[in-house]
């Protein structure tokens, strides 16, 4: 049994995240709990007000949140194709960090699923600043769900590496959870920005991970191109890849492709999920 939590704000992109995941997860027992964070300070819109005032609409915006939590359960119970999925609704005052933390060690969390705007230069500098805390502050492996990402028959999960990196076993269980769950193959991919060739340590961790997938379809493959975007935007074009997984120590991969600022966003705008894998 899998225990899956999904932070909602009610948007289309929280939404958008809720159905990717039921979809995902189509085919295995879940507990999917759904955790609203609460605002519970309200300002009026001239930045004034008394108090009693503010306490009203904070009870009233509390009452709705509450009232849509349990509206957005029901259907997902309605919509739900396996028997096995159960559906538990979280509130909270914390702030989402906090909030989050506390549930991934209350309900033993597995994955933790954002949805996002997206990294489009229209819509935003970059990307939202919630699901780039829970990333670097919560120690849990997330999925990251764009906006625009559809569901598809995960037959390809690419995973970036520098190779620079010992991999622990919670990555090899987290990946192989993952590609057995969709009967997927895994395309390990080292970009480059020059073909320096691997040092003696990177070709042995190369090796390790080689030995380690023996059992599962894989391949290696190196991209040289000084924009990490641009090589990775190609790579999943050509081999179909559903989702792109990364190590959370890997801070740099990570910042370049998800934290980066509004300049370097360029075109670049997946459409496929990321998954975050903390050790």
């Amino acid at each position: 049994m899998k225990n899956i939590l999904i932070p909602t704000d009610f948007s289309k992109n929280s939404h958008n995240a809720i159905r990717y995941a039921l979809d995902y997860f189509a085919d295995i027992p879940v507990n999917f709990y759904l955790l609203h964070v609460a605002s519970i300070e309200i300002q009026e819109p001239n930045g004034e007000g008394d108090g009693f005032t503010k306490s009203i609409a904070n009870v009233t915006t509390l009452q709705n949140a509450s009232s849509k939590l349990k509206s957005l359960i029901n259907t997902c119970k309605t919509s739900r194709l396996n028997a096995q999925h159960k559906f538990y609704a979280i509130e909270d005052d914390l702030n989402l960090v906090e909030a989050i933390r506390k549930q991934v060690i209350a309900k033993e969390i597995d994955y933790i699923l954002m949805g996002t705007r997206g990294m489009s230069v229209s819509n935003l500098k970059r990307l939202g600043s919630n699901t780039c805390e829970v990333i670097t502050k919560v120690k849990c492996s997330i999925m990251v769900i764009p906006g625009n990402a559809r569901f598809r028959k995960i037959s390809n999960i690419a995973f970036i590496t520098d190779y620079n990196n010992i991999f622990r076993s919670k990555i090899f269980s987290t990946l192989s959870d993952n590609l057995e769950l969709h009967n997927s193959a895994l395309r390990v991919l080292n970009i480059r920005t020059h073909n320096l060739g691997l040092n003696s340590e990177q070709t042995d961790n190369k090796g390790f991970l080689h030995y380690s997938f023996r059992e599962k379809k894989h391949s290696f493959h190196f991209v040289e191109n000084k924009e990490l975007e641009t090589g990775l935007k190609n790579f999943i074009e050509t081999w179909d890849i559903s989702m792109v997984s990364i190590v959370a120590k890997n801070l740099n991969f990570i910042e370049r492709l998800l934290l980066r600022p509004v300049a370097k966003l360029v075109s670049y705008e997946p459409n496929v999920p990321f998954l975050v894998i903390h050790e």
